[in-house]
């Protein structure tokens, strides 16, 4: 069967500048013919219905109606019908936003972002490296920051999911922490500028605990737990720019839990909501969609402008509008995406529902952000 799609390499793409819908036969790559990109899935058009019939069946109806009224309901006032509660929040007066809506008009939010952050002097540098035990598995990042603060990525490595979905031995766990401490120290990292991190969905599981405790006794490593206010604190150093923490806010969604974090009156304010597997212990859309109604009502509006974003969803979703290695990308609106697998469905309605709290239109992908490289960051 075939699909049609949207090139979303506006600027570099006629296809994309001229919002041209493009069908791709069953069995072909799902790109773009011209400049090869891969295409956002869209709803097909329904087959519209001649102009002349809608007035035909309109003034049947009409005729219908005026007749019915007059025979039968002469002198009565109009009944109101009842309003459909289904597609509220627990019936109240805030409709849900259906997601994954291709055919609406709001769509957009790509709206560009020229940010670049300031770089590090080498001559006034120092390397810090940290591995990340993560509820997806563990992560090392090695960055370069100066006396003034400013830093850069310089390498990332991303390790699999075997330690979440209870496949590792005992010796694989080894073996990879080994080899990631081993990567950091050929990287010019002196071992005490080393450090380890357990985020706070991770440190819950039994085993990740059980890595915790191999460290320890095996590799004599201290591993430091993190509480979820403490996390969405940390994301909110990496992330925020120091220009924009009086317009802005910070999403770090997460597989266990979703960290808020923004400044306010010159403090850090943090909180969590559901993550993007909550449909693993049975809560619903509507569960997950009031939480996230309720807590963001607390945000401050003036922080509500622009939204620094980051965590496994959403970079799957900046993955498919991302040109080249820019540092960041906006983000298109929930509605656009067509979810793919049950996590990044949950994704999406968390997504949704945080657009819908704050009206915020501008979600900015960070590529090189992790809340461990803020950990980093609040070291001295």
């Amino acid at each position: 069967m075939a699909k049609q799609g949207i090139c979303v390499n506006i600027g570099n793409c006629d296809n994309a500048n001229n919002k041209k819908v493009i069908t791709v036969q069953d069995g072909l790559d799902f790109t773009c013919p011209e400049c090869e990109k891969p295409l956002v899935a869209v709803a097909k058009e329904q087959k519209r219905v001649p102009m002349v019939a809608y007035l035909l069946v309109a003034g049947l109806l009409a005729g219908l109606a005026w007749y019915g009224w007059n025979s039968f309901t002469e002198g009565s006032p109009p009944v109101k019908p009842d309003r459909d509660s289904s597609d509220l929040v627990d019936g109240g007066s805030e409709p849900i936003i259906p997601p994954y809506d291709t055919t609406s008009k709001a769509n957009a939010f790509l709206t560009d972002f020229a940010y670049l952050p300031p770089v590090p002097d080498a001559q006034k540098s120092l390397l810090k490296g940290i591995v990340e035990l993560g509820a997806t598995g563990f992560n090392s990042f090695i960055i370069r920051e100066d006396d003034q603060r400013n830093w850069k990525l310089e390498k990332a490595a991303y390790g699999s999911s075997l330690v979440y979905e209870h496949m590792a031995t005992e010796d694989d766990i080894v073996k990879g922490l080994r080899e990631y401490i081993a990567d950091i120290l050929k990287y010019g990292v002196k071992p005490k500028n080393i450090h380890f991190i357990a985020s706070s969905g991770a440190s819950k599981e039994e085993n990740v605990m059980k890595i915790m405790d191999i460290m320890r006794d095996k590799l004599g490593y201290r591993v430091n737990t993190v509480t979820p206010e403490q996390e969405a604190k940390f994301a909110l150093r990496c992330i925020l720019p120091e220009k924009y923490e009086g317009n802005a806010f910070v999403v770090d969604m997460g597989s266990s839990n979703t960290k808020i974090s923004y400044i306010e009156n010159g403090k850090e304010v943090g909180f969590d909501t559901f993550g993007s597997k909550y449909f693993q212990l049975d809560h619903t859309d509507t569960e997950v969609r009031n939480d996230i109604l309720t807590k963001f009502s607390k945000v401050p509006k003036n922080v509500r402008s622009i939204c620094f974003i980051m965590g496994g969803v959403p970079f799957e979703l900046a993955k498919q509008i991302r040109k080249d290695k820019e540092r960041y990308n906006c983000l298109m609106s929930p509605n656009a995406y067509v979810p793919e697998g049950d996590r990044q469905k949950a994704g999406l309605v968390i997504y949704s529902a945080i657009a819908q709290a704050t009206q915020c239109r501008q979600f900015v992908f960070d590529w090189d952000a992790n809340f461990s490289i803020g950990y980093l960051r609040s070291i001295n």
